[in-house]
């Protein structure tokens, strides 16, 4: 312990009559905001007039609120629009506050904010993914005086990305109040360096704040380690220094270890202590695991090793924006389970907190990614993916504050994660390389016989693009400087977890230096390099960092055992990169914005677990890619993407397919079939028109046949050995008879944050699903809960998302309902013109 000489006034904020667990209080600050989308720097002094602007509570997205418009907006970023927004809060505090340190911390406000206390400027934030806090202390009235938080988010640059941002206040606000001796933000960091069955070493380093202006003495720190059920399972005091770091150890007999199937979870307090009183604490979720990455073995956890089976995942959600409850994201995250995902990568920039708890808790593995552009901005589209002609003004991008704000951006968010036991990579950054010139210039140099396509493999000799890298470069290479900057900041703060890069043409990434500068390199699309990047570099790691989602980026993942993983694009249907309208986003996902699994979806859960299933998919033949005749049996003919869009987009994108049985009298339907049985038969009205091995369709892992079209049923029966393992149904559809409606939840918590999302089918008197009809329906919802967005998950839905009223898309919609805090009942029904549902009652506690 070092000692500093004690004074008797540190006594006013350590005071014995103050109950020790009131030592750090940290207060819900997202209610009772005041908005105005208006440019007047006026608002930023306490005494202006808001009496005028909208009340509304945080996370807010003001662009998703104010919906999709085709002028002043841009396909990039989701037509929807930008500004200029100010928020403004009035609270108050007591006398008993005065002796506090009093922060606010926002988890995220995009972008480009400004926060004022009381008139006094406090600071600005342009990148708007990071977390961060504002001292207010010695701005703040302690006599019951009203304070005012001002805040500016300047967003006036609508299309400064390639994907939907959103706008505004749209993550969680607290106020945090400690004693002026505390520790810090994000201050205790937790390892686990010593991992096995019967035992576990948890290293614990501890950073202070002491901001009472006074030296202490006799300082310690009590360490607690609880199980998942709260029970005491170690604990440690050691004496502390209040400057620098604080370590200890705790050595956790038979750990119970944090994986994807068992994400045993342990919480660690730290109380902080001036001789016997409390004055600070502490408490951090951690896991207990070990992970390794090899060049030839792929990835192990906990000493056993398996692939990553991986999505992208962007930080909208459909008709709620950015604004995010957590409850949206469990929803999304169990669904992305349910297929068999185990891990995913935050494209392409810090996403919210509470997606990483929930990675936590249901066992997710997470690349933590930092930024999508460096010193140089990517292309930005206007009317269409790839016309890159957003006007300058309105796509001015983080590029322009990087130089200034990097390190600290990529700190905190390293900061931040640390302690989650599901981040075990720390991406800086995704696909630079096309923003550096030289870097494709050689690629295309050193490819002159053609190989350059996505599908063939590229020079990997390193004498020749070395030769030509120097031809094409015009002085230093800024991306290899600028990533070795950045890996050098993220082992200053953790040197527990590899950092990674999605890099698109590795083969020039790995001689250039840039390859070299993270631990491992991620290959965005180049499944076709990964034998030629092998076997030129055997000592360098791969992940599949992004991935189309199709059967063969998979099998050339699971035919080597030297790659790690995949992360296909994408997890969810996201909002941007899109056009023209009113395409506003592009669905090429396994779910899509409302939550409903798509083929692709089903495709891979296939693949992705073990459960026996079969489900199966129609097109008919003059619209599919597939054709089948007898002499030449089944070819496939890619229709590649039309203008003026890029024709190459329907690389990531899926067959045309439909989810029913429902055509015109002996028109030729192309029925595809995705299982992982050994065999499928399929039936129509009862008879087989023959039973399939998989195993023939290896080239796309699809059972296919050639069926004319008749009314009735046309059933697939899987088969594992000779036994019916599974089977799925469709059946000619009738007239609209009944709305079904259901909830993932009936119970939900009255604490103003629960979501449940409620699901509408319409359904024929058979029961049957009617997917070619599309019905307006209405919600309402009776009772102390609110609707915070319908929606029918349909790419071209440009229809607002804020009111009661969704058109159905294949038969179905959603309405995701939140509490208040109010307890009771609540009945939610939905209505078309014809018919409506029972009532739906779910229950407030």
């Amino acid at each position: 312990m070092r000692t500093i000489g004690f004074l008797a006034s540190l006594l006013l904020f350590v005071s014995c009559s103050k109950p020790v667990d009131s030592v750090r209080v940290v207060e819900d600050f997202n209610y009772d905001w005041k908005f105005n989308l208006v440019d007047n720097n006026a608002a930023s002094k306490p005494d202006f007039d808001d009496s005028a602007w909208k009340k509304i509570n945080v996370p807010h997205d003001w662009s998703i609120e104010a919906g999709y418009r085709k002028e002043n907006t841009a396909a990039s970023s989701g037509f929807v629009p930008g500004g200029i927004g100010w928020y403004r809060k009035a609270f108050t505090l007591l006398e008993a506050d005065k002796e506090k340190v009093i922060r606010v911390l926002f988890g995220g406000v995009y972008n480009n904010s400004s926060v004022w206390i009381n008139g006094h400027f406090l600071g600005k934030r342009p990148y708007g993914y990071s977390t961060f806090s504002y001292n207010l202390t010695k701005y703040l009235k302690f006599d019951g005086s009203v304070n005012v938080i001002a805040v500016k988010v300047d967003r006036t640059a609508y299309v400064d990305s390639r994907w939907y941002t959103g706008s505004g206040i749209y993550r969680k606000v607290q106020l945090v109040k400690t004693n002026p001796l505390h520790i810090k933000q994000w201050g205790v960091q937790i390892t686990t360096p010593k991992v096995s069955q019967e035992a576990a070493d948890v290293k614990i380093t501890t950073k202070i704040n002491n901001q009472s202006a006074q030296p202490v003495e006799n300082t310690s720190l009590k360490y607690s380690v609880l199980d998942a059920s709260g029970a005491l399972v170690a604990e440690k005091q050691v004496d502390m220094n209040v400057e620098g770091s604080n370590e200890a150890i705790i050595t956790i007999s038979k750990p119970k270890l944090w994986g994807v199937e068992t994400p045993n979870l342990y919480t660690l307090k730290t109380q902080l202590f001036v001789g016997d009183r409390q004055v600070d604490n502490v408490s951090e979720i951690f896991g207990i695991r070990s992970f390794n990455f090899d060049a030839n073995k792929g990835f192990s956890l906990n000493e056993k090793n398996f692939k990553l089976k991986g999505v992208n995942l962007h930080h909208d959600a459909g008709a709620v924006g950015t604004a995010v409850p957590k409850a949206i994201w469990e929803y999304r995250v169990d669904q992305l389970k349910s297929i068999g995902v185990n891990a995913i990568r935050m494209a392409h920039n810090p996403h919210a907190k509470e997606l990483l708890e929930i990675c936590d808790e249901k066992g997710i593995l997470v690349m933590d990614e930092a930024f999508d552009e460096w010193i140089n901005p990517k292309g930005k589209s206007l009317k269409y993916l790839g016309d890159n002609a957003a006007p300058e003004a309105a796509a001015k991008a983080y590029p322009e504050h990087f130089k200034v704000w990097a390190e600290r951006d990529l700190k905190d968010l390293v900061l931040r994660d640390f302690n989650h036991p599901s981040v075990i990579l720390w991406s800086i950054g995704n696909e630079i390389e096309w923003t550096f010139p030289y870097y494709s210039g050689t690629f295309n140099d050193v490819n002159t016989d053609g190989a350059a396509g996505y599908d063939e493999v590229p020079n990997y000799d390193p004498v020749a693009i070395k030769e030509a890298f120097k031809k094409n470069l015009k002085g230093p290479d800024s991306l290899a400087i600028i990533a070795k900057q950045l890996v050098k900041w993220i082992k200053e703060v953790d040197t527990s977890r590899p950092t990674i890069a999605g890099s698109v043409l590795p083969s020039i990434s790995m001689t250039s230096g840039y390859g070299e500068a993270v631990d491992i390199l991620g290959f965005n699309y180049r499944q076709a390099d990964y034998d030629a990047a092998h076997k030129q570099y055997p000592d360098l790691k791969i992940v599949g960092s992004e991935n189309w989602g199709a059967y063969s980026e998979w099998k050339s993942c699971i035919d080597r055992e030297f790659v790690a993983g995949i992360f296909t694009w994408t997890g969810f249907a996201y909002l941007g990169e899109a056009g023209p309208w009113p395409r506003k986003g592009l669905e090429i996902s396994f779910f899509d914005y409302a939550g409903f699994k798509t083929p692709r979806g089903h495709f891979f859960e296939c693949l992705w677990k073990e459960d026996p299933k079969v489900y199966m998919v129609t097109t008919p033949s003059n619209e599919s890619e597939f054709s089948f005749t007898e002499k030449d049996g089944w070819k496939f003919e890619m229709q590649l993407t039309p203008p003026p869009v890029w024709n190459m987009l329907r690389l990531w994108e899926w067959y045309k397919v439909h989810p029913k049985w429902q055509y015109n009298e002996e028109e030729s339907i192309i029925v595809q079939t995705y299982t992982n049985c050994e065999e499928a038969e399929l039936f129509l009205n009862g008879t087989s028109l023959g039973k399939q091995k998989r195993s023939d369709f290896d080239e796309d892992n699809i059972i296919k046949w050639l069926v004319p079209y008749a009314e009735g049923e046309l059933k697939v029966v899987g088969f594992n050995n000779g036994e019916k393992a599974d089977e799925y149904t469709l059946r000619s559809q009738g007239k609209l008879s009944k709305i079904a409606i259901s909830s993932n939840k009936q119970t939900m918590k009255a604490d103003g944050y629960d979501v449940a999302v409620v699901t509408i089918e319409l359904l024929d008197e058979k029961g049957e699903l009617i997917t070619d009809v599309e019905e307006d329906i209405t919600f309402t919802v009776e009772g102390d809960a609110k609707n915070i967005g319908v929606d029918n998950g349909w790419e071209r839905n440009v229809s607002s998302h804020k009111g009661n009223t969704v058109k159905t898309r294949l038969g179905k919609a959603v309405v995701f309902v939140q509490s208040t805090k109010k307890k009771g009942e609540v009945k939610i029904k939905a209505s078309s013109s014809s018919v409506a549902s029972e009532d739906l009652i779910l229950m407030m506690n």
